[in-house]
């Protein structure tokens, strides 16, 4: 079963949003029944999915999440290109394997923190012999290693879907995992920062 959600905020000034869920159609008929049992619940600036709840700082920022390949995708668009984004789980552990897709340009800094490890990343705008920079903070642990167990595998990907080294992004996205180790301790909750060097 393919199933996708999306998060939006209104742009009333608070992050409630909306949550659209689409199933394929071999389950079109069943899903048509429980779609109402999946709708988005807002409350106090959260926006409630399937499987996570979401809190921006800003009101046009985007999330949706998707199934894909045995991949929890959790795609955002920035059109400002600086923000940040609470992930709060609704079930009892995280899924096994979550990917994010983060839709802007450049990558000036990014985070992601949990409870106790923060990943990092930078793309230089320039051209570099290693223009990706991927860190653990405070560990020696090296997430650009295959073999390490905080791997991000992290990516720039360009408009036709392929890894690319050009910088600014045109229509592309950066992609990066979540290693096991940064959801060590089941927290209720992980943030993300990010600021793009072109942000409005």
């Amino acid at each position: 079963m393919t199933l996708g959600c999306e998060y939006a905020g209104n742009g009333d000034g608070q992050s409630e949003g909306v949550q659209r869920c689409q199933a394929s159609h071999f389950y079109g008929k069943i899903m048509l029944k429980i779609l109402p049992l999946l709708a988005l619940l807002t409350a106090h600036g959260w926006a409630y999915a399937d499987t996570f709840k979401f809190k921006s700082k800003r009101d046009d920022d985007r999330v949706t999440t998707k199934i894909e390949d045995g991949k929890t995708i959790i795609d955002i668009t920035s059109p400002s290109g600086i923000s940040e984004l609470v992930i709060e789980r609704t079930g009892e552990t995280w899924p096994e394997n979550i990917v994010l897709r983060l839709r802007i340009s450049g990558l000036e800094k990014f985070f992601a923190i949990s409870e106790k490890v923060t990943l990092g990343a930078t793309v230089k705008s320039h051209r570099d012999d290693k223009p990706v920079h991927v860190w653990v903070e405070y560990s020696k642990e090296s997430p650009a290693d295959p073999k390490s167990p905080f791997w991000m595998d992290f990516q720039s990907i360009g408009a036709d879907g392929k890894p690319t080294q050009k910088i600014p992004l045109q229509n592309g996205y950066f992609v990066m995992r979540l290693p096991k180790p940064f959801f060590e301790g089941n927290p209720a909750s992980v943030n993300l920062e990010w600021i793009d060097f072109l942000r409005k």
